[in-house]
């Protein structure tokens, strides 16, 4: 009788599931999984920056001295590299998620709430690089003259203004919306994980 006792409740006694261990293999695959997608936007991000330097080069290939003495192109140049290191920082986060065996749920935390905040940083940085463009835009051609931007100058100020409210407006929605959907939904899905963790 207590034989039977026994065996009935081993059989109701739930088997723990290995939580922590299938989270863990999911957040460190190599190839998917949220981690993976983060270090796949971060290097694209790099990629794309390191190459558009040399894209506007290219295409001012027949002056090539016009772009290498504009101010306007170092000051995009300079940006370009701030962002690259930014996604670099990022990314060795990223990949040290991965890399790591012994990683507690305490640490993951923490890794994932800095690039959150890093996402938020990213969101202003690029409002403030925005309008510090714009002013540039605005003020360069007192200094140095650029045969496009004297065009530009050539409409009414308040044509002007429109535009760069347009632009400012437009990147201000958008910008949220687009590093959301590449950053932001793999950071919440990775949270998520992390909650499930034990």
């Amino acid at each position: 009788m207590e034989l039977d006792d026994l065996k009935q409740s081993w059989k109701e006694t739930p088997i723990p599931k290995p939580v922590n261990k299938n989270i863990m293999e999911m957040i460190q695959h190599k190839s998917y999984g949220p981690v993976a997608a983060l270090k796949r936007g971060y290097r694209k991000q790099m990629v794309v920056m390191a190459l558009m330097p040399f894209i506007l080069l290219l295409t001012n290939a027949s002056d090539i001295s016009k772009p290498l003495t504009s101010v306007l192109y170092w000051t995009y140049v300079v940006f370009a590299i701030g962002v690259i290191l930014f996604a670099y920082y990022n990314y060795r986060i990223a990949e040290k998620m991965q890399d790591m065996n012994d990683m507690v749920k305490s640490n993951l935390e923490q890794q994932v709430s800095l690039l959150q905040t890093r996402l938020r940083w990213k969101i202003i940085g690029l409002r403030i690089a925005l309008v510090f463009f714009i002013v540039m835009i605005e003020v360069l051609p007192y200094f140095q003259h650029y045969r496009m931007l004297d065009k530009w100058h050539s409409l009414p100020i308040l044509v002007r203004y429109a535009v760069y409210l347009g632009f400012i407006l437009f990147q201000y929605i958008m910008s949220p919306i687009i590093l959301q959907r590449k950053f932001g939904r793999h950071l919440t899905y990775l949270q998520s994980l992390v909650k499930e963790m034990e």
